[in-house]
C-alpha cells in the first residue's frame, strides 16, 4: 500500500515546535533558523489544509488539529529512533562472521579468541573455515583472514603478519632418536610435508644439504595436521612461524636449527572498503593487531618477518 505522507522535514519541525511550544528553541534543536521552522510548519499546514498552531505575538499554542497530530507523530518518531538504534547496535555488537583457512583457525586464531570475547563480550564470532577464497561482496561474511600476497583488488587489506619457514619437532623425538645437530642429520628422521608454498627441497637447498631425500615422508593436506603430527613425535615438520608459535612457546615443539627461510606470502585481514564504518569490524581488526604485537613481544622478532 502506498503511504501518503507529508515531507519529513516539516513533520520534524512541527514535532519539535509542539514539544517546546517555541519556534526558536525548536530551531536550536534542529540547527536551523526560526524562519526555517516557521516555513516548514506553514508548508505542513498547507499540505494538511488545517492550522496546527495559534500564533499570538511571540507565543504559540497547538490547535485542536495540532493536538490530534502530536501523539501519533511522536510515536512514529520513537519507532524510527528505536529501529535506527537496533541497526546501529547490530553494527556495534552482535554477530561477526569470519572466514579463514582451517590451519590458521586451529593453530593461531581459535586459541586466542577467548581474549577477544573478554574484550568485546557483546560480539559473537561466527567462524567458518575453508581453503577457498570467499567472495566478500556476497555479504555472507564480514571479515576474511587470508594467507597470500595481499593483492585483493577492490577490498580493504590490512597486513597482519609475515612469517618464515623452519623445521620443528617434538623435544621427545630428539631425545629418543639419534642426535639432530645439523641439517644433514635430517637423513635419520622422518620428514613431514604439507601443501605449504615452501618445500623441504627449498629449505634443504638453502641449508646447503644435498644428501637428504627431500621428497620422502608422509604428506598432509592441512598445515595444522602436519604441525600436530610433529607435536605427536611422528617426524620433523617444515612449517611457518604463525602456525607453530603456540606449540613452541608451550614446549610441545622445538626449533632444532636457527635457519629461517623467508616467505613471500603473509597473513592479511581483508574486508569490504567501507568496513571501518562498522565498529565490530574495527574492534576485531584492532584486537588482531594487538595479538600480533603480543606474539612478537613474547616470541622475539626472529620468528616474524615484517
Amino acid at each position: 500500500m502506498t503511504r501518503r505522507l507529508p515531507p519529513l522535514n516539516s513533520l520534524r519541525a512541527f514535532e519539535a515546535a509542539a514539544r517546546h511550544l517555541n519556534f526558536s528553541r525548536a530551531a536550536d534543536e534542529l540547527a536551523v533558523t526560526p524562519a526555517a521552522v516557521s516555513h516548514q510548519i506553514k508548508a505542513l499546514e498547507d499540505w494538511l489544509g488545517v492550522a496546527l498552531f495559534h500564533r499570538r505575538n511571540r507565543a504559540v499554542r497547538l490547535t485542536e488539529a495540532g493536538e490530534t497530530l502530536v501523539p501519533g507523530l511522536r510515536q512514529g518518531f520513537d519507532a524510527f529512533a528505536a529501529a535506527t538504534e537496533r541497526v546501529l547496535s547490530r553494527d556495534r555488537a552482535g554477530e561477526l562472521r569470519v572466514t579463514t583457512a582451517p590451519s590458521f583457525a586451529a593453530k593461531w586464531l581459535v586459541p586466542r579468541l577467548a581474549r577477544f570475547g573478554r574484550r568485546h563480550p557483546g560480539i559473537d564470532v561466527l567462524l567458518s573455515t575453508t581453503d577457498d577464497v570467499v567472495d566478500l561482496t556476497l555479504g555472507t561474511v564480514d571479515v576474511a583472514l587470508r594467507y597470500g600476497r595481499g593483492d585483493y583488488s577492490g577490498l580493504k587489506v590490512t597486513h597482519l603478519m609475515g612469517t618464515d619457514a623452519f623445521p620443528v619437532c617434538s623435544p621427545d623425538l630428539i631425545a629418543a632418536e639419534s642426535a639432530l645437530k645439523t641439517p644433514a642429520d635430517l637423513k635419520h628422521f622422518v620428514l613431514l610435508h604439507d601443501d605449504f608454498t615452501v618445500t623441504w627441497e627449498m629449505w634443504l637447498k638453502t641449508a646447503g644439504v644435498t644428501d637428504v631425500a627431500a621428497d620422502r615422508g608422509p604428506r598432509f593436506t592441512d598445515s595444522a595436521m602436519v604441525v600436530q603430527a610433529a607435536v605427536a613425535g611422528q617426524g620433523v615438520a617444515l612449517t611457518r612461524g604463525a602456525l607453530a608459535s603456540d606449540d613452541l612457546a608451550a614446549g610441545r615443539l622445538v626449533k632444532p636449527f636457527d635457519l629461517n627461510l623467508p616467505v613471500d606470502w603473509a597473513y592479511y585481514l581483508v574486508t569490504q572498503p567501507n568496513a571501518d564504518s562498522q565498529p565490530k569490524i574495527a574492534a576485531f581488526r584492532d584486537w588482531l593487531l594487538d595479538e600480533v604485537a603480543r606474539d612478537r613481544s613474547a616470541q622475539g622478532a626472529a620468528r616474524w618477518h615484517p
